[in-house]
């Protein structure tokens, strides 16, 4: 399972979370690679043009683009292409802080693990800085 971190987050968080996830790839019953959508698609791309490439190997994607969600454009996108998304809503339209954002990712990581083995493809989960995932319909 391919794990795609959106480039509105910190792109150091996937190679990072990677590395991190290796060694437990070798104990788990489904293997996650990370990685940034900028390094695997190109800095700036579009969401249209990345959510079909990444629906390819059936990912999942970490992101704070809320739209994705809510453009009925890109949504329809996203479930035809197969993709589950973890929407990360900030506290406030600053968006979370760089650490606040690593902080976010790494405390919900096996969360966001357990979602993805338990739920069918495509599917969105969204949380906040103080509530747990919760399914978006």
């Amino acid at each position: 399972m391919i794990a795609y971190i959106d480039e509105n987050l910190p792109g150091q968080l996937a190679e990072g979370l990677n590395i991190l996830q290796e060694p437990l790839n070798l104990k788990e019953p489904t293997i996650f690679e990370v990685k940034s959508i900028g390094d695997a698609f190109g800095r700036g791309v579009k969401d249209e043009e990345w959510i079909p490439q990444a629906g390819i190997s059936s990912s999942i994607v970490i992101t704070q683009d809320l739209r994705i969600q809510s453009s009925r454009h890109q949504r329809d996108l996203y479930m035809r292409h197969g993709l589950g998304i973890f929407f990360f809503k900030p506290p406030s339209k600053k968006g979370f802080s760089y650490w606040e954002m690593v902080q976010q990712v790494i405390n919900r990581w096996d969360s966001i693990k357990h979602l993805t083995r338990k739920n069918k493809l495509p599917f969105a989960f969204r949380c906040s800085s103080r509530k747990d995932f919760e399914p978006l319909d």
